[in-house]
């Protein structure tokens, strides 16, 4: 190999090099930006299981408000049906 030759070889593997420093910072970049956003995923997830499990414990007892309704309707016809 002529001196031109080894100075182009040596020019060509640091524009390979300095391809291969931009990919690797590019994908690192991008891997930081991925974990940023999976951190505020999870955070806005638990934000909202917090938020149900407080709508789950105050939520209004509708099942056993119809429970007691029906059993005061019997009650009450039951009553009506007695006191005639």
């Amino acid at each position: 190999m002529t001196a031109t030759e080894t100075e182009e070889v040596v020019l060509e593997l640091e524009r390979l090099r300095r391809s291969v420093d931009v990919g690797f910072a590019t994908t690192r970049g991008d891997l930081a930006l991925l974990l940023q956003r999976a951190d505020q995923t999870d955070k806005a997830l638990d934000e909202h299981e917090t938020r149900i499990e407080a709508l789950e414990r105050a939520r209004w007892p509708l099942p056993s408000l119809a429970a007691a309704t029906s059993c005061l309707a019997l009650a009450l016809t039951v009553w009506q049906t007695l006191g005639r």
